[in-house]
């Protein structure tokens, strides 16, 4: 006679029975294997990722390094094209701008209109133009004098610096109060001595700021040149990139170059606001 009872029973446990501890079970149901894989493709790809850019960083920082020599050589030829474009667009707009301040009516007007076609004409037009038109050797006196490509590139960029040099010296001589030229005229000088012994003195401190300010926008400038075939750090940073043949360098080795022009060039701006404030005319 079977006896039968509602009390739970633990049946002894037996391969290949269907009756599965139920924590067994839990973790042996798909959405969790699912869980358990993705976890684990995220966690490798992570991985993945940090050792590429770690081999990035790695290569990119020896490669811009043994680049560097050749891209600070460019520089430098960059910082040689300001200096004698400044120094010849200085000279030549000095007397521009006195000129433009002329007793006599035609050269007053002559001077004013070379100034503003200079002072409004493209600057990569002005290189363009002085590659391409301007012999590539004349004759004085017999003797052959050559001029290369960086001689010309220096004169087109003198031209432009030439016609704002011009407006700095004109709005220096006319800012000087009238005062000044009648004390002048009372003790006897002659115009050419108030200009180069009273005005232009007093007009150096006004002139200084503007006139740095115009030798950062040309240092920068000097980039230009490169699109007339002139060797410069433009040139030499994208001759890098073509030798490595990498993409990942383009970002770095352009940002490095953005950092010499910034590191020259933030100096002379901080130095232009002080002398502005310097020199800054009170009432």
């Amino acid at each position: 006679m079977t006896t039968q009872t509602d009390l739970p029973v633990l049946l002894p446990f037996t391969l290949g029975s269907s009756a599965t501890p139920r924590r067994k079970a839990c973790l042996l149901r798909p959405a969790t294997w699912c869980s358990i894989l993705v976890v684990a493709a995220l966690a490798g790809a992570a991985t993945a990722n940090a050792s590429a850019s770690a081999a990035i960083v790695s290569g990119v920082i020896p490669t811009m390094w043994k680049w560097a020599p050749l891209v600070l050589q460019g520089f430098a030829f960059n910082l040689l094209v300001s200096v004698l474009s400044m120094a010849i667009g200085t000279l030549a707009g000095l007397f521009l701008g006195l000129a433009q301040v002329s007793l006599y009516g035609p050269v007053r007007r002559t001077s004013w209109l070379a100034t503003q076609f200079f002072r409004n004409a493209p600057w990569l037009v002005l290189l363009f133009y002085c590659m391409y038109l301007l012999p590539f050797e004349i004759e004085i006196f017999g003797l052959t004098i050559l001029l290369p490509a960086w001689c010309k590139a220096v004169i087109g960029l003198s031209l432009p610096v030439m016609a704002n040099v011009a407006e700095i010296v004109r709005g220096g001589i006319q800012s000087i109060p009238l005062t000044q030229w009648e004390s002048a005229e009372a003790l006897a000088f002659s115009r050419r001595q108030t200009i180069w012994m009273i005005i232009l003195p007093q007009c150096l401190k006004r002139m200084a700021p503007p006139w740095m300010n115009l030798y950062a926008i040309l240092t920068m400038a000097t980039t230009l040149v490169s699109l007339v075939g002139v060797q410069e750090s433009m040139t030499m940073t994208r001759a890098a990139l073509v030798a490595e043949a990498r993409t990942d360098l383009f970002i770095p080795m352009y940002m490095m170059l953005l950092a010499l022009f910034a590191l020259y060039c933030y100096p002379i701006a901080r130095w232009t606001q002080r002398l502005e404030r310097k020199f800054a005319v009170r009432d």
